[in-house]
């Protein structure tokens, strides 16, 4: 694995034609996705200011143009009209004022007026490299570019630590205010959100007090991406709980959950109804951000980045990793909440593959069963060895979920095997595979599973026990892997 400098993970972009190069060779991958957001070049993660605006969906994406590196990040810009076929439309905020001098963090969006504003962390550091975290805003200009305002709206509060990001916006007509959420860490390293609010969206933001969750207190050193919407007349907190273990969730310390519960704005309490539950049981899910703008009261829609901070992957050797998941209706069902792709997807679903046949790099399987035992080898060698191990206990009520058979494999200090527990019998499977992810949706969306997977050569046969049916079709392509910067 290639080490970095910090000059050259910091390095600003001067020129498009510094990365051409960069994107050519990439873009060759076996492994580049053909309906899955991805970066241009270099890294992608957090998706940032994602919302709906006069008809078009607009996602941002953190973004270090020069490789598979944690560096200078920039928001890079995609749209869609349907949240499945997604263009580039070239960076969309640059880290090039002196409070966001060494990184534009994440962020969200909001409609005002007729108008779209994004918040953003400006990533301020001085000459010994001191951060200091800001809360920024822009505007969509005529043009489809971001304006920034020209100061941030206030700085970070001294008595947290730096670790003080990922403004989420948004407005409570109750309150007549809007209010922002950012994730933070308490003075003795625990995890936490910080509540603003302000009458007025650019002006008047005051510290209102950190957000309470009863019982969870202590849970994690830093709450990342904060997140909080309404389905069906019940609140959902989202948030990436970081530096701690979970039960369940072998060695990593990085994770997102959420809840489900009830908002208090007088007393800035959020009560949750229910232990909280993971947004996603896969190795490879970070960061899920909601969707503003789509004024739907039954439903939200979430993306999320496939990965997670700390993990490496196999694409890091092309100078380039990261991808966003589907993005997936949220909704409530007899109390519990259901991720299942948007509908859009499935037009994009075409022929049945005869069995027996070679998986494809893009596919979707279907596999219904009864609530018994059952497998399912995804990218197994001809002989039946290897592969990506999903094994049903009924006993267990789980789905087992290995990915350790696979000739290319990463992250195996971190875990290769995870759990997804089921509330009810497994009835359905529904999997889509892309070049290199998997998402899995069992039970109609009551549980999902991400993970990245790189299958090499050889390693394309599917073998199944326990169905009652099983169906694999071709998916088509709907993401531009174009050159805009």
């Amino acid at each position: 694995m290639r080490e970095w400098t910090r000059e050259e993970r910091y390095r600003v972009l001067q020129d498009p034609e510094e990365i051409r190069g960069l994107h050519e060779r990439i873009r060759k991958s076996v492994y580049r996705q053909t309906y899955h957001v991805q970066p241009v070049t270099g890294l992608s993660s957090d998706p940032n200011g994602f919302a709906l605006y006069d008809g078009v969906y607009h996602l941002f994406y953190q973004w270090c143009p020069w490789g598979a590196v944690h560096g200078l990040k920039y928001w890079y810009h995609v749209i869609s009209e349907d949240l499945v076929h997604w263009h580039n439309a070239g960076v969309g905020i640059k880290p090039d004022a002196d409070f966001d001098n060494r990184g534009v963090h994440s962020g969200s969006a909001i409609t005002k007026d007729g108008e779209l504003y994004f918040f953003y962390t400006g990533n301020h550091r001085d000459e010994n490299w001191v951060r200091t975290p800001y809360t920024c805003a822009a505007k969509l200009g005529e043009d489809g570019k971001p304006v920034k305002l020209e100061k941030p709206l206030f700085g970070p509060r001294p008595d947290y630590t730096e670790h003080q990001r990922d403004p989420k916006v948004f407005y409570v007509p109750e309150k007549e205010s809007y209010y922002i959420f950012i994730g933070a860490q308490t003075a003795d390293l625990k995890g936490c959100v910080l509540v603003y609010t302000s009458k007025d969206l650019f002006s008047g933001w005051a510290f209102a007090g950190q957000l309470k969750v009863p019982g969870y207190e202590s849970l994690g050193g830093m709450w990342e991406c904060p997140c909080i919407g309404r389905i069906g007349g019940t609140d959902v907190l989202l948030f990436s709980p970081q530096y701690t273990k979970l039960p369940g969730r072998s060695e990593s310390t990085n994770h997102n959950i959420y809840m489900t519960g009830r908002m208090d704005f007088d007393t800035l309490t959020f009560t949750p109804s229910a232990p909280f539950k993971h947004l996603d049981y896969g190795f490879d899910f970070y960061a899920a951000q909601l969707a503003s703008g789509v004024d739907d009261p039954d439903k939200e829609i979430i993306i999320s980045w496939i990965g997670l901070p700390d993990n490496h992957y196999p694409t890091e050797e092309e100078d380039w990793e990261g991808s966003m998941t589907l993005p997936r209706e949220l909704r409530i069902r007899d109390g519990r909440l259901y991720q299942t792709p948007v509908p859009s997807v499935y037009g994009l679903i075409g022929e049945t593959v005869p069995a027996g046949e070679d998986l494809p790099r893009a596919c979707v399987i279907t596999a219904e069963y009864d609530g018994n035992d059952a497998s399912l080898d995804l990218f197994a060698k001809k002989d039946g060895s290897g592969g990506l191990k999903i094994r049903y206990s009924a006993d267990a009520g789980a789905l087992s979920i290995d990915r350790s058979g696979m000739a290319k494999r990463f992250n195996e200090s971190v875990g290769e095997q995870l759990d997804m527990p089921l509330e009810e019998p497994l009835k359905k499977l529904e999997i889509f595979v892309d070049h290199s992810s998997v998402e899995i949706f069992a039970n109609d969306g009551a549980a999902v599973f991400t993970t990245h997977l790189y299958p090499a050569e050889g390693e394309f046969s599917l073998f199944s026990s326990g169905e009652t049916s099983l169906k694999v079709q071709r998916i088509g392509a709907s993401v531009t892997d174009d050159f805009v910067v």
